[in-house]
C-alpha cells in the first residue's frame, strides 16, 4: 500500500537527510521505524504526507506522492503528532473529531456517526464532551487516536505516541494501537512499545536503510542496534 522508490532528500544545499531508500508496506503490516535521533525518521513521515518534497518516487495505494494527489492521499493517512496539543485545537473532542469528516463533505449524521464509532471502538465514549484543555496527558493522546480513526483513514502514522505517557497510560495507549485494524507506521524510541505493537520494523542511520526485518529479531540483536547508537529493549536487557 506504500511504496518509497529511490527517496532522497536534503534540507539545504548539504548533506542528504534522506539517502536512496527504498521500502514497501503491504496494507494491514503494522511497522517500527526506529533509529536514533537525526535518523530521518521524522523527514520519512513528512514525505510520506507530501510535506515535504525529494528525489524518487513514493507511493500511496498506487498515488504518487505530489501535489494533484494530495487531497486523495491525505484522505487515506492519519497522522497521530508526537504532541497532542499541536492536534487537538478544538473546544472539545467531539468538535476536533468532527471537523476533518465535515472538511472531506461527509453530512452532519454521517460524520457524527463516524466520531460515535471511532469512540466506541476505543471504548473512550466518555471523552466526546470532555473540553481537550481538561484531559490528562494519556485522555489527551488517545482522543487524539479517536480523531484520526473518526477519518476513516486507510492507515495511520504515529510519531512517538508513548512519549511522556505514565506507565498506565502508556499500557492503555498500547493496548489500542495492538487492536487497530489499519496499516500502521510507528516512529519511537520506545523500542519495548514497537515490539508490542509492530511485526517488522525498519532501522535507519543517516537517512539510510541498514535493516529491515521481523520486530523480534531485530531488536534482539544487540551488535546491530548499539552499532547504530541505540539500546536492548528492557525485556531482552536483562535490567
Amino acid at each position: 500500500m506504500i511504496e518509497f522508490q529511490n527517496v532522497s532528500f536534503a534540507y539545504d544545499k548539504g548533506s542528504p537527510v534522506i539517502r536512496d531508500l527504498s521500502f514497501r508496506v503491504e496494507d494491514g503490516q503494522s511497522v517500527g521505524l526506529i533509529g536514533a535521533n537525526g535518523a530521518g525518521k521524522s523527514t520519512v513521515m513528512k514525505l510520506l504526507l507530501g510535506l515535504l518534497t525529494g528525489e524518487g518516487k513514493i507511493l500511496v495505494d498506487g498515488l504518487e506522492v505530489r501535489k494533484e494527489n494530495l487531497f486523495q492521499i491525505r484522505r487515506k493517512l492519519g497522522f497521530v503528532l508526537q504532541n497532542s496539543d499541536n492536534q487537538m485545537f478544538m473546544p472539545t473532542v467531539y468538535e476536533d473529531m468532527i471537523f476533518a469528516p465535515l472538511n472531506y463533505g461527509l453530512s452532519r449524521p454521517e460524520a457524527e456517526a463516524r466520531v460515535d464509532r471511532a469512540l466506541g471502538l476505543l471504548g473512550l465514549e466518555e471523552l466526546k464532551h470532555r473540553h481537550n484543555h481538561k484531559l490528562s496527558g494519556g485522555e489527551k493522546r488517545m482522543a487524539a487516536i479517536a480523531t484520526i480513526l473518526a477519518m476513516e483513514p486507510e492507515a495511520i502514522l504515529m510519531d512517538e505516541p508513548t512519549a511522556a505517557l505514565d506507565p498506565y497510560n502508556r499500557r492503555i495507549v498500547i493496548n489500542i494501537i495492538r487492536g487497530l485494524s489499519q496499516t500502521k507506521i510507528i516512529t519511537s524510541h520506545d523500542l519495548d512499545m514497537i515490539l508490542d505493537t509492530c511485526d517488522r520494523v525498519i532501522l535507519l542511520s543517516h537517512g539510510e536503510l541498514v535493516a529491515d526485518g521481523p520486530a523480534d529479531a531485530i531488536l534482539r540483536d544487540k551488535a546491530l542496534l548499539e552499532r547504530n547508537r541505540m539500546e536492548l529493549p528492557l525485556r531482552f536487557s536483562g535490567k
